[in-house]
């Protein structure tokens, strides 16, 4: 049988350490989402998310080759809630993006998987963790009383709803990952999107959705931002890395993408952000690390 050349980067990764596999995908994400903004201009965050969504479908169905029928009614069920929740998800955080900098909306975005760590364990220390958390929104917040912000309230909103979103991705993505063994739950998931995401990105792209050049850029996203993470880094990582230490890592994605947010979109964060991302990656690696531990004897 032929070897699937999209194979090949896969298989080259295997020999890096799983902490630096889980690197790569945070930083692929974050890139992906920094080149997302600047198409904004050209394809809105409506035609963008579509193209990423769209493309990272088409992607991944000749990178996995799925098996997508033969599943029930309950286990389709499961697949259009994700994708509902997928597509949702990426749309709230492009819109926050095109408002606000990479690194506070994906700090603000962060609420909801550390939400669903400090649920899940519900250990008296996850207070300290959860108003960390706290402490760090509200420096983020748009309010007159914690001084001048340029925030846009409307993208603190968006970047928040894209943490709930996130949240339901979390706790779907378990679902699917038991009903759709293999990968081809993501695929029906991404292509759910795709749909929902079609008259959104029609209406803010229109005919741009068509170039040449801007569909070549929107699958550069695809790859950075979908196919890499899922199909390379992270699929590996998670079968070779302690859950624990995989919350952890991935606990860095405020500051990581608040650092391409400044070598890529000249973002710079003043002081008070800064603190209130620290904060939140401080509670989201507090989280992670204590949650999955057992009690101690």
């Amino acid at each position: 049988m032929t070897e699937n050349p999209l194979s090949a980067p896969a298989k080259r990764s295997q020999g890096l350490p799983p902490t630096a596999l889980v690197l790569l995908s945070i930083g692929s994400v974050q890139l992906g989402a920094a080149i997302a903004k600047g198409l904004f201009d050209s394809l809105g965050p409506g035609g963008t998310v579509l193209l990423r969504i769209s493309l990272a479908a088409l992607v991944l169905a000749l990178l996995w080759r799925p098996k997508l029928g033969g599943y029930g009614r309950r286990e389709y069920g499961f697949a259009v809630a994700f994708g509902l929740a997928l597509a949702g998800m990426n749309l709230s955080l492009y819109l926050a993006i095109d408002r606000i900098p990479l690194g506070i909306a994906v700090t603000l975005e962060f609420v909801g998987p550390l939400g669903v760590a400090v649920f899940e364990s519900r250990r008296l220390l996850d207070g300290l963790w959860a108003a960390l958390a706290a402490v760090g929104i509200v420096l983020l917040a748009p309010l007159n009383v914690l001084g001048n912000s340029d925030l846009d309230p409307v993208g603190v909103a968006l970047a928040l709803l894209a943490g709930c979103l996130w949240a339901c991705y979390i706790l779907l993505s378990a679902r699917v990952g038991g009903a759709f063994p293999g990968g081809p739950g993501l695929v029906i998931s991404l292509a759910v999107g795709t749909v929902v995401l079609l008259p959104v990105g029609m209406a803010d792209a229109g005919y741009a959705l068509l170039d040449p050049w801007l569909v070549l850029a929107g699958l550069g996203v695809a790859l950075l931002s979908s196919a890499v993470p899922y199909s390379l880094e992270m699929q590996q990582a998670l079968r070779r890395l302690p859950t624990r230490v995989f919350g952890v890592l991935m606990s860095l994605e405020p500051t990581v993408a608040t650092l391409i947010g400044f070598a890529v979109l000249n973002e710079l964060l003043d002081l008070r952000a800064v603190a209130a991302v620290v904060l939140v990656t401080a509670a989201a690696a507090g989280a992670s690390l204590f949650a999955s531990q057992g009690a101690p004897g």
